[in-house]
């Protein structure tokens, strides 16, 4: 049997780059859409209702999207046509959302959006698969890492960049959205079709029959056989491994805290720290900005500190760095309650990234060590179920806690986010990693 041949270092940044254009779609919408939404009209406990329209297309557009990349070939190939297409839908969505004439549109834009990302997002992730032999593949999901850092900071930074660099106005009449977001929604949309185009363009995908010649992918087609191909997923997803199921209830309580952050960062910041509520004012708009550049702080602490989390976990485990990252990025956020300064925010943001660098990769590197070769991919995708259903929960429950048990402070959000991180952190030590031969009990 054939063996897939090495990449160069081009060729994987190539088939890697269009993730630089995701993930600028991904920051702008973290960073701004609570803000689009509170300029419409909408308060704080209306914000997470609205954001529902994110964990849920996650939840529902990704298998369906990976499934059907799996089936297709056409001339672009298997997955690029997916790229493509995500790519053009995201495209219009980031030049219509800060256009948004009222609430609902805006609301109806991020479903959209969203489900946009995601179909340009998942076959990307499946490309590496494709592409690298198995002694590569670290090379490449470390690669896309490189550009979901470097998209994710400056697409956050962005509005604050134009308004105090460039001098685009920052304010609006009420109802409106400031230039500065508008432009960066524009840059945004250029970037992401451009930086997907680019990967489009440059990467050849291997055909159907080399795939099949390839001894990696000779197992990837056996459950999908037209009979029984439902039944073997029940079976399979009733056979979850036991780290699989302890590492549920710790995904759960990070993804719960993010999604808080997420959620909440721009009105609990504009109030608790700037003293602004009203959308059109001065502050209010300052202050959203200076959240795009925590943002961009976080992204960037953690797209650093991935680099050094491998070997601190080879000297310890990966369990107990986990767990302390996990603890820092709930003292970050706890302690916006105590924080007076905008700049004294960014050490907060430091744990958070701290956290965030961990959980974008010890779960996974403490799971694959538990799952069968043979169904890899089939566990990693049921494995995002724990990372959308507590954001889908956040997003059900938060509009009623912040209105009526923390009397529209949002603020208060965030620490109990900061409370959920320090949960997931004591939860770590139930979990048993298997590759972790000296630690097991």
């Amino acid at each position: 049997m054939i063996h897939k041949p090495k990449l160069s270092f081009w060729q994987i940044w190539n088939m890697s780059f269009g993730f630089l254009g995701i993930q600028f779609g991904f920051a702008l919408q973290n960073a701004n859409v609570s803000r689009i939404f509170e300029t419409l009209g909408a308060d704080a406990s209306q914000i997470p209702v609205l954001w529902l329209a994110a964990p849920v297309t996650g939840l529902i557009v990704q298998p369906i999207i990976g499934y059907y990349s799996d089936r297709t070939w056409c001339r672009l190939g298997r997955r690029r046509p997916f790229f493509l297409a995500g790519a053009i839908l995201a495209t219009l969505g980031l030049m219509i959302m800060p256009n948004s004439p009222a609430l609902w549109v805006a609301a109806g834009m991020l479903w959209m959006l969203d489900a946009s990302i995601n179909i340009s997002m998942e076959p990307f992730r499946a490309l590496v698969g494709d592409m690298l032999p198995s002694e590569q593949r670290t090379e490449g999901f470390a690669m896309q890492s490189f550009f979901i850092g470097t998209g994710a900071v400056v697409a956050s930074i962005l509005p604050y960049v134009l308004t105090n660099f460039l001098n685009i106005p920052n304010t609006a009449p009420i109802g409106e959205i400031p230039l500065s977001v508008k432009y960066s929604f524009y840059m945004g949309a250029s970037v992401f079709f451009l930086a997907v185009l680019w990967t489009v363009i440059k990467t050849k995908e291997y055909s159907p029959e080399q795939l099949a010649s390839f001894s990696l992918h000779e197992n990837e087609y056996e459950n999908t056989s037209k009979g029984h191909l439902l039944k073997n997923l029940f079976v399979d997803f009733a056979a979850m491994p036991h780290t699989m199921i302890q590492l549920a209830s710790v995904q759960f309580f990070s993804w719960f805290a993010l999604f808080s952050m997420w959620i909440y960062a721009t009105p609990a910041i504009t109030a608790h720290v700037y003293g602004a509520s009203d959308t059109g004012s001065i502050l209010y708009n300052e202050g959203a900005n200076w959240v795009g550049v925590l943002f961009a702080v976080y992204n960037g602490v953690a797209a650093i500190v991935a680099f050094g989390l491998s070997p601190l976990a080879k000297i310890t485990s990966r369990k107990k760095v986990h767990s302390f990252s996990l603890v820092l990025g709930g003292i970050g956020l706890m302690s916006i309650y105590f924080i007076k300064s905008p700049e004294i925010l960014i050490l907060s943001m430091i744990g958070v990234g701290i956290a965030w660098a961990s959980i974008l990769s010890m779960p996974y590197a403490i799971l694959a060590g538990s799952l069968p070769v043979k169904k890899m991919g089939f566990y990693m995708g049921v494995f995002n179920f724990f990372i959308v259903i507590p954001q889908i929960f956040a997003a059900s429950t938060w509009g009623y806690l912040v209105k009526h048990l923390f009397n529209n402070q949002s603020v208060y959000a965030l620490v109990a986010g900061g409370a959920s991180f320090i949960v997931a952190a004591l939860l770590v030590f139930v979990v048993r990693d298997v590759d972790d031969k000296k630690n097991l009990k």
